[in-house]
Formats: C-alpha cells, structure tokens, sequence
C-alpha cells in the first residue's frame, strides 16, 4: 500500500478495522456506535479535550503525571491517590513494555505472575488485554479525564480500545513513537498505522465526541535541540489533522535554559497555527511541556529542585499541561507516594506563577526567531522532498538525514547529528550532519559553542556532549570541566 498524506477512505479503513480488531480477543468488544453511545454520556469534566480547552482559555497550566501497574484494580487505586492526594489535574495510564509491542501473549503471563506475587510484574498497565469494560471500570472510579500513554508503534487496537473505554486522549504517533522507541520498525510503516490511529479519532469528532491527540514532543529526551522536537510535532500535527483529528497538544521536552525553553513552547504554538492555517486545518491547539527528561540526581531533595525548575518553566512558558517526573527518578519506576509528591511540589509552583508568564525581551525574541528559523530549514526540505506530500517527505527526510534525532536507537534514524550546549546552556547544533540549516544559523551555532569552549579553555569537541549527558545528575546544567 503506498504511503501519502490523504484520509483513509471509509472502505480502505472498515477493512482494515475488521483484521486490526482480530489481533486479540478483547478487539470483538469494541462497537463504534455503541462506544460513541457511550462516550457522549460521560460527563464533560473527564472529557480531556474539553478540560483542556477551559485551561487554554483561563490561561491556566494543568498536572499530569505518568503511571500504570498490571491490574485493575490496583491501578485504579494508584490513580485515586494521585488524584485525591497528589492533585493531579488529569490522568494518564503508562501502558507497559509487551503491549507496545504488541505482544499480549506475554501481558497474559505478567497479570499472572502479578497476582500470584501480589504486586505488578509488569512496567505498565496492559489496556489491550484487559479490554474495553475494564476501562470503563476505570473511567467510572476517578473524576479526571484519562489519557494512554504508551511508545507504541502499531497503536491501532490500543486506540480502538482505549477510546471505546472512554479514555478521550491518545499520545503518540508515526514518528515519535518509532524513531525514539524502535530499532527496526520502519517509518512506513509507523506512520501508516497511525494514520489509522488518527481516522479513529477523526471519525469519533465526526460523530460528536471530542477526542484528544498528543504527539511525544521529547523524543529522545537527551540534548534535543527544539526545532527538531518542534519540526516534529508540526509534521505528526499536520498529518493527524488530515484524518479528522481536530484537539491537538503539540510537546516539548525541557532542555533546560529557561529563554530557550519557552521560546521553543511559544514558537511551536505560533508556528503549528501558521502551518494549519495555510493548509486549511481548524485545529483547537494546547501545548505540553515535559519537566527535564535527562538523567535526575539520586538525592530526593535535588530531585524537587529539577521538578520545580520543570514546573516554573512550564507556567512561564504558558504550557497548557506539564508532565510530572518524580523524586525517584533515578531509582526506577516511583511509589504512588512518590509520585504525588512530585504532582504537589509541580501544583505548589504553578500555583504561585499562576498569572505570571514571562515578558517578552530582546533575547527571547532572538530565541523565538531562531527556533522558527530552524525548524522552516527543516520542513521546507521535507515538503520539497515529498513533493508536497508531508507523509512521503518525511520518510525521505529519515533516509537523507533532513531529519535526525540525537541518540535515537532506530535503524530508519541517521544518527549523525550532535548537540552541546552554549555558555548558557541552551541546546544547539555541535553537528548537523545532514540537516538543510542556512549558512548563517550554522555561523550563529557554531559561534555559541566557541564562546562556551573559549570559557572553559578547551575545543569544542565530542566531550561537550558526554559532559552535558551527565551535568543535571551532578547538579549543574552545563558540563564544565572541574574548576570552570
């Protein structure tokens, strides 16, 4: 089947429907009518669209944090304590390893073995093999809105499931959902089956149900310069909004200087409407910020300094949400204790910024336009690329290297550009290998780091990488040599 930016036909998609729901025995559950029958019954509070679009227009910045244990009913217990102690302003379910894999066989043995120890084997909870009804359960148990959020690349009955459960937001999609987390998926592929993803959501908005999307801004996570992760999610943006999607949150992963982090937030919500615009989209836009993503210092007290330096860049930022990280980071997977200490040190922050954003200045404004700058290099390339055809593009930008994600693990990925961070500890481009910058963003780039180098009294080089991989673990941003 070849790849191109075009909605799925109603006949190409209610065949595939009828082999994806087959995958595994709980897929017979889910009935489109019956889940939009469904659907519009449940109140307009645990609706995530709707709540997002109240705090767009109250200016306001919501908590999310991440979580999920193999059974229902212990999973429901964790997402009642984040909700009525951590304060959680909305609910996620962090779908485990085997599911997106799609290997629900395993899932089977992990509830299993997960009962019979009496704590959850598993990193996640398996949604596929626990089913619609399950979900519902879950649904009528908390009084917020529920999101999956997953790293699968074939998310297609995940997403039929999900949303006939009536969980009304979906993160993911064909590239940030297979470069970051896949080695040898290719991008075809992905991105074709979240175009399904994507006709499921569109196809609930034209029946009346407001359903939300959300492409993984961070990527990686590690050093990844903004108009990259921006890039991103203006592609993902555009192609799910040619398959109905109409409630978009577009992310981005905390890189940590603050002018440089906010001007990317504003500059891809200014840049992502300007992109709807010309292609005649009518999208309801928030963004998402990811609190630091990188490596966390082993000391809880440390911990709450990352977490409410995430927070507070959010609120300036004007992020519609904030994902929460926790005081165990650096351990593994957190308690539900920790985890709500983490949504109330993030909730304490917001509240005390909340009205406050930061004021436009000559350096921020360099920032935004930079930001903007580069990501245009990068998707007037792709465009060019696909000949217009944004699916076909970006596939081809993979394979030349026009896009390229630092330290990815996938096959489909160059993997030959590098970032450092400048005397001020903003991410940029060390290496660009094959991405189209223009001579003077180069210039602009590569003179920051030679600032920074002339500072420390060293080249610039690899090390700066190493050395900035591991700063935030030490306690510092940028990573100095000893005694700079």
């Amino acid at each position: 089947m070849e790849l191109k930016n075009k909605k799925l036909s109603e006949a190409e998609f209610m065949q595939e429907r009828k082999e994806v729901l087959t995958h595994w025995e709980t897929g017979k559950d889910v009935d489109l009518q019956e889940a939009v029958d469904y659907l519009k019954k449940v109140p307009e509070h645990k609706n995530f669209a709707a709540k997002l679009r109240k705090a767009k227009e109250e200016g306001i910045t919501l908590a999310q944090p991440r979580a999920g244990v193999a059974g229902v009913d212990e999973h429901i217990k964790l997402l009642q304590y984040l909700q009525n102690e951590g304060g959680a302003d909305l609910l996620p379910n962090t779908i485990d390893s085997y599911t997106r894999q799609n290997r629900y066989n395993e899932c089977e043995v992990g509830i299993q073995e997960s009962i019979k120890e009496k704590r959850s084997m598993l990193n996640g909870f398996p949604v596929v093999n626990h089913g619609v009804y399950n979900c519902r359960k879950i649904l009528d148990a908390v009084e917020l809105p529920l999101q999956a959020r997953h790293g699968t690349p074939d998310a297609r009955l995940l997403t039929e499931i999900i949303h006939a459960g009536g969980w009304t937001s979906n993160e993911g999609g064909g590239i940030s959902y297979n470069i970051p987390y896949a080695k040898s998926v290719s991008l075809e592929k992905t991105i074709r089956d979240w175009q399904y993803c994507d006709r499921v959501t569109g196809l609930y908005e034209e029946m009346g149900v407001k359903i939300n999307r959300e492409p993984f801004g961070p990527l990686t996570g590690t050093l990844v310069p903004p108009s990259m992760s921006n890039a991103v999610a203006i592609i993902e943006g555009l192609l799910a909004a040619e398959q109905g999607v109409k409630n978009l949150t577009l992310g981005y992963g905390q890189c940590g200087n603050l002018v440089q982090d906010v001007a990317a937030i504003r500059g891809l919500i200014q840049q992502a409407e300007e992109y709807f615009t010309t292609y005649g989209y009518d999208i309801e836009l928030t963004t998402v910020f990811h609190q630091w993503m990188g490596g966390f210092p082993a000391d809880e007290s440390k911990s709450f300094g990352v977490i409410s330096w995430g927070a507070a860049t959010a609120a300036l930022a004007g992020a519609t949400k904030v994902i929460v990280k926790t005081p165990h980071e650096a351990i593994g997977i957190p308690t539900m204790e920790a985890n709500a200490q983490g949504i109330k040190a993030t909730k304490q922050v917001l509240n005390l910024l909340k009205g406050q954003h930061m004021p436009m200045s000559k350096e921020l404004e360099l920032e935004i336009n930079l930001i903007k700058a580069e990501t245009k290099c990068i998707l007037d390339k792709v465009f060019e690329l696909g000949k217009g055809d944004l699916a076909v593009g970006a596939v081809k930008a993979f394979q030349t290297g026009v896009m390229d994600i630092p330290f990815a693990p996938s096959n489909y990925n160059a993997g030959k550009i590098l970032p450092a961070r400048d005397n001020n500890g903003a991410v940029r481009y060390l290496e660009f290998g094959n991405i189209p910058m223009s001579q003077d963003v180069k210039d602009f780039n590569k003179q920051l780091l030679e600032e920074r180098a002339k500072v420390e009294g060293r080249d610039v080089s690899f090390q700066m990488v190493v050395d900035d991989i591991y700063a935030v673990g030490k306690g510092t941003l940028v990573g100095r040599p000893e005694g700079k």
